[in-house]
């Protein structure tokens, strides 16, 4: 007779699980006794870890280690659990580790055994050696524990654990408010149950009261020492029918915060290996505990430092959509410097605010909110949007020019921190009491016509979604950030916001997030800015933090070594009205004299600008033509180029059509350049690749413009 077939006949399986692969063998009285149908089969790890009592698997990883260690057998019982969560059967566990180099092979039987009774032999090694198992169970249980983050979770994690030899059936943690008892959880009581302690003074004669008292625990063997010891209380707890209890002080940092209780229904003995698992325990849950408080308090803290500093953005704005979001970063505190604000102005015009001050601390926080009134009431005094960046500059600086150490330099940046980001360090905050700098972007619209109004202090450039789904960066002039230079100018940008179309503003958390820089960032959002469809704002707002956020953004990391997660300000605002599906796409920006490097962006502007373009040389076409045209402005003139890009559409075909303006009354003439000239070739390239092109004479200054046609195999419209 087969060897299977003989531990078949006495309900012993045979399991090997190959730890490098992660594959387990099982035969067919293995797959039986682990709830699967009576037949060979290879499963993966985590299929087979599914059919165990999660608490059992903790443990006897902790066993296979110490028998892989020490070359011995690994035994342990098991809880076999059906698909619901139930216990089916307990099976015993005897495995020998057969080692190949760093990895192992566990072969063994499985045997199915009786639920062991109360009082019995079979209460003490669960695991075969007590010690090993203890061992086993500490790590598992301060682990379980060190990684519980409220006391909800500490709590669950207490429950849940399964003591070698002697686990409690009942539980309670009970805390000290002043003089009296509370109780802070329990376990395996009906609700209600904890009624008569949930108030109860600490000089009753009760054994959680005494304990408090002393600091010292209290073991009870017996219901008869019990009754000896608090003939008082004993009726309380006399109703539970239970047989032993353990009262142990839950001490951090030397003081008694409160104690917990093991009640069990079986005899224990309460010997000192035993006395030494709860002390373990108590120690372990009194540190988790407190953690987990310490935790709570800031979250509570932080939700209502959150609270009281963001906005309501109040009733609905006629002619207006506003959503926001605001995600504090994960660690410390959860607070920082970003914020966003809506502020109603005379004459039915409403302000936009958002913003971020240098650091994620409590300092941070508390110079935003100081940060955020001051705008407020430049605003409502009715000044420009130039006018309040320049006032708000002016203030930071004062309240942060004598903090700290760190001596400002001619430019208004502290010795201490280099200036710019490069102070920000590791947690992103400037050094303890030293200056900080705040960018901000503010912007007034009128609702009724959409004109819209934009200062900027060193903050990303907002974007705009247009009718048919194009996603461009909205290019605004700007200054420094707030509190660098009391005297820094901020130029304001003016454009006209569609209806139907959506303007985004943001801090840097939300583009650079996950490993991500501004420019990876951004492609990021732009495609989930144009891939987005419907009109809610609050749905657009959502999937824009989930996907920075969310699950998904773990796995799209960007090309940054480091995460950088950073608080998150969102806000979106869409101009409410008929949208015109086929209504011109334009967009505008201005290169100064003293920003050449912008040339650059304009001409990537113009390629986002004809994203869905059918001929790519005409796009290189135009792109050419415009960096000529604005570099031609910057060479011969003193004056700033004003670029004009607006794509149209006609019966059979779009087209775009590009100016540039200038303030100089010198019209550009047509020259014949050598082949050697550095020089003269604009007006000829123009007359080469443009449909049509000219120059306008204006009242101050000139225009110069091209057109070109889209072939016949394009779109032919602008939906």
């Amino acid at each position: 007779m087969r060897t299977e077939d003989v531990l078949a006949a006495i309900a012993t399986g045979l399991w090997r699980w190959d730890n490098a692969s992660g594959i387990v063998t099982l035969d067919a009285e293995a797959a039986r006794l682990l709830g699967l149908p009576a037949e060979p089969v290879q499963l993966s790890e985590a299929a087979v870890r599914s059919r165990f009592h999660p608490v059992d698997w903790n443990e006897i990883d902790g066993v296979v280690n110490l028998a892989v260690a020490e070359g011995t057998l690994a035994e342990a019982r098991l809880r076999i659990m059906d698909g619901d969560g139930r216990v089916i059967r307990t099976v015993r566990s005897r495995s020998k580790p057969l080692i190949e180099g760093k990895d192992y092979q566990l072969v063994g039987t499985l045997q199915e055994v009786a639920e062991p009774q109360p009082g019995t032999a079979a209460r003490t090694p669960v695991t075969g050696d007590w010690r090993r198992s203890r061992e086993a169970f500490l790590l598992d249980a301060g682990r379980a524990l060190a990684e519980a983050r409220s006391t909800a979770e500490v709590l669950r994690v207490a429950a849940s654990l399964s003591m070698p030899g002697f686990s409690p059936d009942g539980l309670a943690v009970f805390g000290v408010a002043g003089e009296r008892l509370t109780i802070i959880g329990h376990h395996g009581h009906n609700a209600g149950d904890e009624g008569p302690f949930t108030s109860m003074s600490v000089d009753t004669d009760y054994p959680a009261a005494e304990v408090v008292r002393t600091g010292r625990a209290i073991y009870l063997p017996s219901p008869q020492e019990y009754l000896r010891r608090f003939p008082v209380t004993w009726p309380l707890a006399k109703r539970f029918g239970r047989q032993s209890w353990a009262y142990l002080p839950l001490i951090v940092a030397g003081r008694t915060m409160g104690a917990w209780m093991a009640a069990f229904k079986h005899p224990v003995a309460f010997t000192p290996d035993e006395r030494s698992v709860l002390t373990t325990v108590a120690r372990m849950l009194a540190q988790a505990l407190a953690r987990a408080g310490v935790a709570e308090s800031e979250r509570e803290l932080s939700l209502g430092l959150q609270r009281t500093m963001m906005p309501v953005l109040g009733p609905g704005i006629p002619g207006l959509h506003v959503a926001a979001r605001y995600v504090p970063t994960g660690g410390g505190l959860q607070v920082g410097g970003d914020w966003y604000d809506m502020i109603q102005l005379p004459g039915g015009r409403i302000a936009l605010v958002i913003g971020d001050v240098q650091g994620h601390d409590v300092r941070a926080a508390g110079l935003m909110g100081q940060l955020r009134i001051a705008l407020r009431a430049y605003a409502s005094e009715g000044h420009r949007p130039d006018a309040v960046l320049s006032r708000a500059s002016r203030f930071l600086y004062g309240i942060t020019d004598g903090d700290g150490d760190g001596d400002r330099d001619r430019d208004g940046v502290t010795a201490a921190d280099g200036g710019g980001d490069e102070g920000k360090g590791e947690g992103g905050g400037a050094p303890d009491g030293g200056p900080r700098f705040a960018t901000c972007l503010y912007l007034e619209i009128d609702p009724a016509t959409g004109v819209v109004d934009i200062a900027r202090a060193g903050h990303p450039d907002p974007a705009v979604r247009m009718t048919d789904g194009t996603v461009l960066l909205r290019p605004t002039a700007g200054g420094l950030p707030l509190g660098i230079d009391p005297d820094t100018d901020y130029p304001t940008t003016r454009f006209t916001l569609e209806p139907g179309e959506t303007l985004m503003m943001c801090t840097d958390g939300l583009l650079e997030t996950g490993g991500h820089d501004l420019d990876s960032g951004w492609e990021r959002i732009r495609a989930l800015l144009e891939g987005h469809e419907g009109d809610s704002l609050e749905e657009l707002a959502d999937g824009l933090v989930e996907a920075v956020h969310g699950p998904g953004s773990h796995h799209t990391t960007g090309p940054l070594a480091d995460r950088r997660e950073d608080d998150i300000a969102l806000l979106l605002l869409s101009r409410q009205g008929a949208a015109v599906r086929q209504a011109p796409r334009r967009t505008m920006m201005t290169v100064a004299q003293a920003e050449p490097e912008r040339i650059a962006a304009a001409r990537q502007h113009l390629r986002q600008l004809l994203h869905d373009w059918t001929d790519d040389d005409q796009i290189d076409s135009a792109v050419l033509m415009v960096s000529e045209m604005v570099t031609n402005v910057l060479i011969h003139t003193d004056g700033d180029a004003l670029l004009v890009a607006e794509v149209t559409c006609d019966d059979e075909a779009r087209r775009l059509r590009v100016e540039v303006s200038d303030g100089s009354d010198e019209l550009p003439h047509k020259r014949h350049p050598g082949e050697m000239a550095s020089s003269g070739r604009g007006l000829v390239l123009m007359e080469m690749l443009a449909h049509a092109w000219g120059v306008d004479p204006r009242g101050e200054g000139k225009s110069i413009w091209f057109e070109l046609n889209e072939p016949p195999s394009g779109k032919g419209c602008c939906s």
